[in-house]
């Protein structure tokens, strides 16, 4: 008798391995991935918006206006008085600057 509680108890290991996995992937999930890929369309939704005009810094620093935009490259002046211009990838943009209009 005591050899079938043993063998009933010891089929329940593997069920009772699954179920803290599961917890633990959901808890990836919810902390890690989802937040990610929400970050992730924002920046695609913020370079998707660029425009002429637009003040933005790009990620390695550099501060600059939209003057132009050719498909997966943006033109950057970054300079007032030479009109110094520069081509820098869209992906590159790391942020776009509050314009004075929405403060």
């Amino acid at each position: 008798m005591t050899a079938m509680i043993f063998q009933a108890s010891g089929g329940g290991g593997f069920g009772g391995f699954l179920i803290p996995l599961g917890l633990m992937f959901a808890i990836m999930y919810f902390m890690v991935i989802m937040p990610q890929q929400r970050q992730r369309k924002k920046v695609q939704a913020m370079l998707a918006e660029l425009k002429s005009g637009d003040k933005v810094i790009t990620s390695g620093g550099m501060y600059g206006t939209v003057n132009g935009i050719d498909g997966d490259s943006v033109i950057l002046k970054i300079s007032a008085e030479p009109q110094v211009k520069i081509r820098v990838s869209r992906a590159a943009i790391a942020q776009v600057e509050a314009s004075e209009d929405a403060k």
